[in-house]
């Protein structure tokens, strides 16, 4: 070991947490150079990604200000402003200025389009006093790889030039600026670290070399005089540190000024290619169109093509370590599918097609997406949701109606819809989970998600000359979408007599709670796992119903449909300073408690401006305008100053020392890449007149005069126990069998033997259409088996009820 090297004491340093959610800033270089995205609040960076959008590798840097006497924290201490450099551009500019009108901090930052780093230009201006009357220290706080834990820190050379360095594993920074150094120093995070030296002497001492293997932290002392006050610090990144120095330097070797109109012109490339969905000029907040559509592209791999994260922030990320490693920096299919939508709903239609590219890619051999993974396609948690597998078939479908695909390209995709469709019909909608992931049961957003699918999937079909695999989707989801309210419609309850409505749709309802037809839910007992507590099906409300008018299912001005809007102003709407803001369901426990604290696996959900831009879409359905158009300035006005939308707002009363103020952005995720994806729509669906995203094949099939379906299913997970005649039984199955059955109590038998779907389904229909009231149809199964010398009897009988109404 080198004697003359200061190794830092307090090992390991203290339990690493992450910062906070509310960004007021994101941005990443437009094209094929630099492979980090950046992110900032309360005027310095916080996580750098690289060297890809899933992969966090700093936790916050900023600057120390001390003088004689004085301490001051740019990210505590300062008041912040932020402004971008031009309409859709994700460069910006901060500018804080010390609370005690000591000091102002301006600065510039953008990614180098040509290196992996991020560059800030900086200017210091002294209020009071002159530049030799302060020290000015930068520290950042290394978690490479996702881990704020096993990380090492040095201060070394690179070809001569003094730099800091960070690795773990094979990720490594190194930070550089063109102002000398006066100090220099790594440590562990705690109460030995730079910043407590900073803060209780006054200055940097540059006491240690090396930090290895923890939470650590590396400061430099800004020269500046030498400098003037003005210089640019570059945080480059590599697979090892001589290639992080490498960015880092030569990031410097050119202008800022140059690098950053570069990286503007690249955006602006990409802005001239959009539609024009502007705001007009009178509009609050304007740009936000603008700004939404440079988010969702930030949110997107370069590396990686069409692979796209839910949102570049870790929500209540200051009580969260190194056991969040995923979260929203994921690929959530559902998500991904809504910003390609958004996309597409603003014009950038060669973005859309490397999302069902990638899309392609990532699909699992049964034809489903992981609920959530890493951007190479490794699942990070095990569930599994219908709709994140229904969502990338409308996706084709709307590309397909956009005209971005051809027929070759429908062609290319055509195996993974199929795919897909065939998942959806062998697992729904009995074992699916909603899409809040919260808990199992029947989701009337889910379900009007997979029955849009099939109806999208059987025009395919057709378009590939599969007309059986077509007619058996339509078939499937013509049952589905005849079942779903005796699944998810809840009347005559106590709730809805007390507010004057005859029944309204359940968040999650449930295939036992009704043997037939009838419209409710029934007492399902069913467990919120946000806050462990049990609450009645019927009594549980959701804004997901508004889904069955967005996917065509259901006419918006459908008595059942304005109900249950009725029941969702009752209890899930709160005005906010900001305007209404909805919650997800009534119970829902994902946000802070009421104290202001952060969420940590129970809590209180607050409104989400997300639901204001569904809200809307519903009030265009009804062609209630003017009220979408409300609804969209109100996604403005719950925007940050930054315009990033977050995932809620609080809806209570100030809590100051939380830093939550009602109308504004709580400590979920911001920016939410699904909230900025529905605004674009919302701005199309006016535009265009009608809601952009609902299938027209499906509107048209279901919206005002459903088809009556021509059978109703049995599944071993989903046994029917009445049918109404003339509705024929179709028996499913996940493998070819014969049905051995009887109507007249085995007096007579018969033995027929399943046909294939296509999709993984074998099944057989019985006709009941000469059947009388009260028949019972008696049923067992004969599977064929390849391995054995004999077929296995499946060794129970069933029994269907035969009712005429």
């Amino acid at each position: 070991m080198d004697d003359t090297i200061r190794f830092a004491p307090g090992w390991p340093g203290i339990e690493p947490r992450w910062t906070t959610s509310a960004k007021s800033a994101v941005g990443s270089a437009n094209g094929d150079g630099a492979r980090v995205w950046f992110t900032a609040s309360h005027g310095i960076l916080n996580e750098i990604y690289y060297p890809e959008v899933d992969t966090a590798c700093t936790r916050d840097a900023g600057f120390l200000v001390s003088a004689d006497g004085f301490f001051s924290e740019e990210k505590r201490h300062a008041i912040h402003a932020v402004e971008w450099l031009a309409s859709g551009v994700p460069a910006f500019r901060f500018v804080n200025s010390c609370v005690a009108e000591r000091y102002r901090i301006e600065k510039r930052v953008c990614c180098c389009p040509d290196y992996d780093a991020v560059l800030q230009q900086v200017r210091f201006v002294p209020l009071v006093g002159t530049l030799d009357d302060y020290h000015l220290t930068f520290l950042l706080s290394p978690h490479l790889g996702n881990h704020g834990n096993g990380n090492t820190a040095w201060a070394g050379d690179y070809k001569g030039a003094p730099l800091l360095f960070a690795s773990r594993d094979a990720l490594a920074l190194a930070l550089s600026s063109t102002a000398p150094w006066r100090a220099r120093s790594v440590s562990f995070v705690g109460e030995l670290d730079a910043w407590h030296d900073v803060q209780r002497d006054g200055r940097l001492h540059g006491r240690w070399d090396r930090a290895e293997n923890g939470n650590v932290v590396v400061a430099g002392e800004i020269d500046l005089v030498a400098c003037g006050g003005e210089f640019t610090l570059a945080i480059g990144f590599g697979a090892d540190s001589a290639m992080a120095a490498l960015h880092a330097r030569a990031a410097l070797l050119t202008p800022y000024e140059q690098l950053e109109h570069r990286y503007a012109a690249a955006w602006h490339a990409f802005q001239k290619r959009l539609l024009p969905l502007d705001e007009s000029a009178s509009a609050s907040a304007p740009h936000l169109y603008r700004t939404s559509t440079a988010v969702i592209k930030t949110h997107a791999s370069m590396n990686t093509d069409g692979g796209m994260i839910a949102s570049l922030s870790i929500p209540w990320g200051n009580a969260k370590g190194d056991g969040d490693l995923g979260g929203y920096h994921l690929v959530w299919p559902r998500d991904m599918v809504s910003s390609a939508g958004g996309l597409l709903a603003a014009g950038a239609h060669q973005e859309v097609l490397s999302a069902i590219r990638f899309l392609a890619a990532t699909q699992e051999a049964d034809g489903h997406w992981s609920q959530n993974m890493w951007l190479n396609g490794s699942p990070y948690w095990q569930g599994v949701q219908l709709d994140e597998t229904a969502f990338p078939i409308l996706l084709v479908d709307l590309a397909r109606r956009a005209d971005v695909l051809d027929v070759d390209m429908l062609a290319r995709w055509w195996p993974m819809v199929r795919q897909a469709a065939a998942f959806i019909v062998r697992n729904g909608p009995a074992t699916e989970q909603d899409r809040w992931e919260e808990d199992a049961g029947f989701s009337p957003f889910t379900l009007a998600v997979t029955i849009a699918s099939l109806v999208c999937a059987a025009e395919l079909a057709e378009l590939h000359g599969e007309p059986r695999i077509a007619e058996y989707l339509r078939d499937t989801a013509d049952v589905w979408n005849a079942n779903i309210e005796r699944w998810t419609y809840a009347g005559s309850t106590p709730l809805a007599r007390q507010f004057g409505v005859r029944g309204y749709y359940v968040r999650i309802g449930s295939s036992a709670a009704t043997d037939a037809a009838a419209p409710a839910a029934g007492a399902v007992v069913i467990k919120n796992r946000a806050s462990e507590s049990e609450q009645r099906a019927s009594d549980v409300i959701a804004t997901d119903a508004l889904a069955l008018v967005r996917f065509g299912l259901r006419s918006a001005h459908d008595p059942r449909i304005r109900d249950t809007v009725t029941m969702i102003d009752a209890l899930l709407r709160t005005e906010t300073s900001t305007g209404p803001a909805w919650h997800r369901y009534n119970g829902d426990g994902y946000g802070e408690h009421d104290d202001g604290s952060p969420f940590d696996g129970t809590g209180v959900g607050r409104g989400w401006p997300l639901l204001a831009g569904e809200r809307a879409h519903y009030e265009i359905a009804t062609g209630n305008l003017g009220e979408a158009e409300r609804l969209a300035a109100v996604m403005r006005a719950q925007a940050s100053d930054g315009g990033l939308l977050p995932e809620q707002v609080w809806d209570a009363a100030d809590v100051t020392d939380a830093n939550l103020l009602n109308g504004r952005a709580t400590g979920s995720a911001m920016p939410l890449a699904w909230a900025h994806a529905e605004y674009i729509k919302v701005l199309r669906s006016l535009r265009d007149g009608h809601v952009f995203d609902c299938p027209p094949q499906v509107l048209a099939r279901y919206g005002d005069h459903a088809p009556a379906p021509a059978c109703d299913t049995w599944r071993p997970t989903m046994q029917l126990r009445e049918i109404a005649a003339p509705l024929a039984l179709r028996i499913e199955l996940a493998s070819p069998a014969i049905v051995h059955w009887s109507d007249d109590g085995w007096t007579t038998a018969h033995d027929d033997v399943t046909a294939e779907s296509g999709l993984g389904v074998s099944y057989l229909d019985i006709a009941t259409a000469s059947m009388a009231d009260g028949t019972s149809i008696d049923f067992t199964m004969q599977w064929e088996m390849q391995l054995e010398r004999e077929a296995r009897w499946e060794g129970t009988d069933y029994r269907v009820l035969v009712r005429r109404r």
